[in-house]
């Protein structure tokens, strides 16, 4: 691959990273403005039903470029979309759950884990060990967000939240595996990225019948434009923006390289928690505070955006021999 296309894919990524980053404000105004519509439904609930529209209806949205495309899928762009719901979805299943029983920071910190499994598992595969450019990135990256997440070390233990929160980070990690293994080099990204968002869609329905309180709960829901707008947002930004670029770009980097982009996602979410829960308060008329500017946010984020630049950058590159 040559380094223009190398490059434009690397900013790709970085540009997917904000999309996501949106979902954490969004969600959290999206709870808050569900609890007034149904102060008794569980957030499992909650969970499940978003899980479901927000993917379902990015699925269906995406039919007809599916259609132009021919309609068809071969056998394994159904596969890879099938295991890509299958972690993904595992990933969020574990991930909220762990943040019942454990401190927002350690969360956010233990969910970038898989920034040390992809080269761990590339060490394992290859039986080489990686390149000294890639370590520095790694270290700065752990660094970077154990300070954004304001990590206490005395105060990390290996409880039930910890211990769903690294599973849950071992599901993201073997999701962004699956985008780079070979076997699904040929596959295109619209057809496995409209099974991957009807199967989530679809591996969520179990879960919302368990924890429904009942039928009308599910429009009650979202009866109000607030609830419909922030679930919009959901779909055509963080899910229809974030993962098609993640599933047409990711494969012209290594999954470390993408790994290690991601990272940059909680420094955007950090950013944008500046300013876009009060806006969603007098929108919505819910109680969402602004965070503040902190000196964490300036130097966690320059550390991660540091370790990006070092990725991108010659530095610690072997020289080319001359002839």
């Amino acid at each position: 691959m040559n380094d223009s296309r190398r490059s434009r894919a690397i900013g790709m990524l970085i540009l997917a990273t904000p999309c996501w980053a949106l979902s954490f404000p969004v969600m959290k105004a999206l709870a808050l403005e569900q609890q007034k519509l149904l102060p008794d439904a569980s957030s499992w609930f909650f969970t499940a039903l978003g899980v479901m529209i927000r993917f379902g209806l990015a699925g269906l949205l995406m039919l007809p470029l599916l259609f132009r495309a021919g309609g068809k899928f071969s056998a394994r762009e159904v596969e890879q979309g099938i295991i890509l719901a299958l972690f993904g979805g595992g990933g969020i299943l574990f991930q909220m759950d762990g943040l019942a029983y454990t401190a927002a920071s350690t969360s956010a910190f233990l969910t970038q884990g898989y920034t040390v499994f992809i080269p761990i598992w590339v060490v394992l595969t290859t039986r080489r060990w990686p390149k000294l450019k890639i370590v520095l990135s790694v270290l700065l990256v752990l660094v970077g967000v154990a300070v954004l997440a304001d990590l206490k070390p005395h105060a990390l233990k290996l409880g039930r939240g910890e211990l769903e929160t690294v599973i849950a980070s071992l599901f993201f990690t073997a999701q962004i595996l699956t985008l780079e293994h070979p076997r699904y080099s040929a596959n295109r990204p619209v057809q496995f990225s409209v099974v991957m968002f009807l199967a989530m869609a679809l591996f969520s329905a179990p879960l919302l019948w368990a924890t429904a309180p009942n039928a009308a709960a599910c429009l009650h829901a979202y009866a109000s434009p607030a609830a419909c707008g922030f679930m919009a947002s959901l779909i055509i930004v963080c899910t229809l923006a974030g993962y098609l670029i993640m599933n047409r770009w990711q494969r012209q980097v290594s999954a470390t390289e993408a790994g290690l982009i991601y990272c940059i996602e909680p420094v955007c979410a950090s950013v944008l928690a500046l300013f876009l829960p009060a806006w969603f308060s007098i929108w919505a008329n819910i109680n969402y505070p602004n965070e503040q500017l902190t000196s964490r946010l300036l130097i966690g984020g320059a550390l991660v955006t540091a370790a990006n630049l070092l990725l991108q950058s010659r530095w610690l590159e072997p020289r080319p021999v001359q002839a």
